[in-house]
């Protein structure tokens, strides 16, 4: 560990698993913070609810197809999702640089007003805080959430097994891509728009399919890769992937060969990880394509008993490559 915090410690891939892993647990773990799911789950009388919380720093705070209001919302509201609940009520905070401009921040409150009620959730609370100039990059947005469970649905990465498949919702690294761009370093320009988008309608259409569903989860920081790998560790699996059956839009394949990024640690805001028994597959596929966030769905791998807490990657030559969680920072703010 390092004796200082570094910015590859907030970018979600092996640096942040080691922070948790050293400082974090030892000191505040408890059943259910270890399992490390995207929010946790409490059981109230006979009601079982997801908490989630988060913070976002993306920068710009404007970028194609959202800004950081949009995000803010449909993040709390994806990570409650994919615990399989039902997103009720959200809180929401503020952290402003003085001098940010009023009308900006007009707009990104409207941006949260609209698709919270698109989801049909509330902002129920919150807090406002001002900082110096210099202190904060414009605007900082931390929102928690709290979702109810249906029963019969119990959702965590601990309990993937062998056999099960992995299924993807879309194609991945849409929206980090979309922010590089918006930042108009590297002479860069393109069409691509974010994938930010709340996940619970499509979360809702696959539960009511099967309830037999083992666990899902937003690649966001640190992407496929990482995400895949946090699954493998907590249930001691190994995961297989087919390299063509992942989607990957050209736009970002070709920023990735420009820039040297990977895009399987690329984030995306609006996809989904789905492992349901292999039996269930095609009528969660199904199910999905009938869905406008699912239409360019894909089984993309096996889990097995093999490897266990490694993920590999099948290679369109017919070699597997070991995809191993993001190690370094991440560029740019991508949430």
């Amino acid at each position: 560990m390092s004796k200082k915090i570094l910015l590859a410690h907030g970018a979600g891939g092996r640096a942040s698993y080691e922070l948790l892993k050293s400082l974090f647990l030892p000191l505040l773990g408890n059943e259910i913070l270890n399992l490390l799911d995207d929010g946790a789950l409490l059981s109230v009388d006979s009601c079982r609810i997801a908490f989630s919380t988060d913070s976002y720093v993306v920068n710009p705070p404007f970028f194609p197809g959202g800004d950081i209001g949009k995000l803010s919302i449909c993040g709390t509201v994806n990570d409650l999702s994919v615990m399989g609940a039902r997103p009720l009520a959200i809180s929401a905070a503020f952290i402003l640089e003085e001098g940010f401009p009023m009308e900006e921040l007009e707009r990104v409150v409207r941006s949260m007003a609209q698709v919270a009620e698109e989801i049909g959730v509330r902002v129920v609370t919150g807090d406002t805080k001002v900082v110096e100039r210099g202190a904060a990059q414009g605007i900082f947005v931390t929102t928690s959430g709290i979702g109810l469970i249906p029963e019969g649905v119990l959702l965590s990465g601990s309990r993937v097994r062998p056999g099960d498949v992995v299924l993807l919702s879309g194609p991945i690294g849409d929206h980090e891509i979309a922010v590089l761009l918006a930042r108009g370093e590297f002479s860069l320009q393109g069409e691509l728009i974010s994938d930010c988008a709340p996940l619970w309608d499509l979360v809702e259409r696959i539960l009511g399919v099967t309830r037999d569903v083992h666990a899902m989860r937003d690649p966001t920081r640190g992407g496929l890769a990482t995400a895949l790998w946090e699954i493998a560790r907590s249930s001691g699996v190994g995961i297989l992937l087919e390299e063509e059956r992942i989607p990957i839009r050209p736009e970002v394949r070709n920023v990735c060969d420009l820039l040297g990024y990977d895009p399987y640690y690329l984030a995306s805001e609006g996809r989904l990880l789905a492992f349901v028994p292999k039996e269930e597959a095609e009528r969660v596929l199904e199910a999905m394509k009938g869905h406008p966030l699912g239409t360019e769905a894909s089984i993309i791998g096996l889990v097995t008993s093999e490897n266990p807490g490694k993920v590999l990657l099948q290679t369109r030559v017919g070699g597997h490559r070991l995809l191993e969680p993001l190690t370094g920072g991440q560029f740019p703010r991508i949430c």
